[in-house]
């Protein structure tokens, strides 16, 4: 699973829903399919794909400024 992330702050992409806090992270399946979905939107120069692991996960949820275990993952799209 790949998130998609500002790459200045780190800051994950985010879905919006109702009564859910924080926002879900939006994933991708793949790094190619997150790369492509870059590339579509104009953004390589500001974002980039991140695995989701373990070390990552801590670093979203700092960025985030929450707990690592409130955090939620949506895939894209969903």
């Amino acid at each position: 699973m790949y998130a998609i992330v500002y790459k200045s702050d780190g800051f994950p992409i985010c879905r919006q829903m109702a009564g859910v806090t924080p926002d879900p992270v939006v994933t991708w399946n793949t790094e190619a399919a997150a790369k492509a979905f870059i590339a579509s939107k104009g953004g390589d120069a500001e974002f980039q794909p991140v695995q989701i692991t373990d070390d990552a996960m801590d670093k979203l949820a700092k960025a985030l400024g929450c707990p690592v275990e409130s955090m939620t993952f949506e895939p894209y799209p969903g």
